[in-house]
């Protein structure tokens, strides 16, 4: 469903430049925070943990785990918001088909709504939005 928006070629290249260097961004610390994540856990350990160690220790790994979880779903977003651009659809909010404002691409670019769309589904869908903040 290829639609027009009211973005210039320039302001459109200039989002896709923040996109694409943010999905680089996120690959990089996608992989930087996989080298740190343990493999699978081991029975013996060479360094013997207490247990307040141990439950500081998981609660890092889960917390790395959460943020690898959220940058995923955000290079999701980014992945969809470049193929939007590609197909002609980038900038129009796919609720209401009306162009979304460039300030609000300027501030959050993978914009899938414009502002009144996403408050509505927000108020529609409070279990996805808490799980998107909680991670």
């Amino acid at each position: 469903m290829a639609a027009s928006t009211a973005l210039t070629h320039a302001q459109q290249t200039d989002l896709r430049k923040r996109l694409e260097e943010r999905s680089r961004a996120l690959v990089d610390q996608m992989h930087e925070v996989a080298e740190t994540l343990p493999d699978t856990p081991t029975l013996t350990r060479t360094n013997v943990e207490d247990e307040a160690e141990q439950g500081e220790r998981r609660t890092s790994e889960a917390l790395r785990g959460a943020e690898q979880d959220r940058d995923a779903a955000e290079l999701r977003e980014i992945r969809a918001a470049l193929n939007r651009m590609d197909d002609g659809s980038y900038g129009v909010c796919a609720d209401c088909g009306t162009d979304i404002p460039l300030a609000r691409l300027r501030a959050q670019p993978a914009a899938l709504r414009c502002i009144a769309c996403q408050e509505r589904y927000e108020i529609r869908h409070p279990a996805e939005v808490r799980a998107i903040f909680a991670t």
